[in-house]
């Protein structure tokens, strides 16, 4: 018998996967399956057994569920069912086909759930999941949200997973998914070469704590980051005289809503957009998008483009350098040529502007 799983399915894909499907699907024999792709039987019986205990993972257990329909159904020698035309009427979800999608979702998503306090939450009611982290106060930040079906990608590649399943799952970072993040942003930094423009610089910062060289609007210079978590965050847990934070989390809020602007901006097919402009000095006014990016990239940058210029110089540098670039407060205030601890009032002040801008943008007639 012929798998039909390697002609249907999605490429990335794990092996033992694939060999369950084949198995449990296709009714490959065990030693069929070893025997044609070169490895012992026991050891596709123990990725058939492994993916059985996985299916009490409800995303592992829904993305199987549709593969083995897929699977069965590409069989031409299977005669239709009853089930079939059951199944048709079933709300499925469809998995991305393409490693491409995967991997930008990746980079996007799990850089996310690597930041200390995430976890990814999937309501078994709907489509989509969302990351959060948890504030002081018992309060918790929407950090991004993500596709049901790549959320089921990430299960199956064993790069999340979950200690609490329920019809509220939530699931966090496992060690197999920080290395294919760093794989991810290992392959960004190759593909950058020598050119260090502000979005890559802001890719190479989500990552453990390191030192390197970028190239900033004062020359190239070499940094010490910490990628996994963001300067305004750590701000909104530092109490002030008075034991309250120092940041309100509706402040953290807005920097983190400028921060995920500033991520879905560099997800199009052409990173073309030089965000160093918007820095002091640079002119403010002449921004326009380019056309090579989809709309969802292209109205991100728009939204940032716009919020940085209502804020003026100054306030814009702050919100650039720190919510979107994280660099850290003291390092900003040399590069601004601030007083020591002026930083964080200017970024306060910075954030409290913003957060009036975007509630005027949701106020603002629609055109059109």
């Amino acid at each position: 018998m012929t798998p039909f799983t390697c002609l249907t399915l999605p490429p990335w894909l794990p092996e033992s996967v694939r060999h369950y499907l084949d198995h449990t699907a296709t009714g490959l024999a065990l030693r069929e399956v070893a025997r044609r792709d070169g490895v012992a039987a026991s050891t596709v019986l123990r990725q058939v057994r492994n993916c059985e205990t996985r299916r009490d993972d409800p995303l592992v257990d829904a993305a199987l569920e549709t593969l083995q329909r897929v699977a069965v159904q590409a069989d031409p020698g299977r005669p239709p069912t009853d089930e079939d035309h059951m199944t048709a009427h079933t709300r499925t979800t469809s998995l991305p086909q393409d490693a491409a999608t995967l991997a930008a979702e990746a980079r996007r998503v799990l850089r996310r759930l690597a930041e200390p306090g995430a976890v990814l939450a999937v309501s078994a009611d709907l489509d989509r999941a969302v990351v959060l982290r948890s504030q002081p106060g018992q309060s918790q930040t929407r950090l991004c949200v993500v596709e049901r079906s790549v959320a089921q990608a990430f299960a199956l590649k064993d790069w999340i997973a979950t200690d609490r399943p329920g019809r509220i799952a939530s699931y966090h970072i496992t060690a197999a998914g920080r290395a294919a993040l760093r794989r991810l942003l290992a392959e960004d930094d190759l593909r950058a070469g020598g050119v260090r423009e502000a979005q890559f610089i802001y890719a190479s910062q989500h990552r453990d704590m390191a030192e390197r060289d970028v190239q900033t609007p004062e020359g190239r210079r070499r940094i010490r980051y910490n990628a996994a978590e963001s300067p305004v965050t750590a701000l909104g847990r530092k109490l002030d005289r008075d034991g309250k934070p120092y940041l309100e989390q509706d402040l953290v809020r807005t920097a983190e809503r400028l921060r995920e602007d500033f991520e879905l901006a560099q997800m199009g097919p052409r990173i073309t957009q030089n965000w160093d402009r918007f820095l002091s000095g640079a002119d403010h006014g002449s921004y326009a998008p380019d056309s090579g990016p989809g709309d969802g990239p292209r109205a991100a940058r728009d939204r940032v483009a716009d919020a940085l210029r209502d804020l003026g110089p100054g306030l814009g540098d702050v919100a650039l350098r720190v919510c979107c670039f994280l660099e850290g407060i003291e390092t900003t205030e040399r590069r601004m040529g601030w007083a020591a601890r002026s930083g964080k009032i200017v970024l306060r002040i910075a954030l409290q502007r913003l957060a009036r801008h975007y509630k005027e943008r949701l106020s603002r007639p629609m055109v059109g």
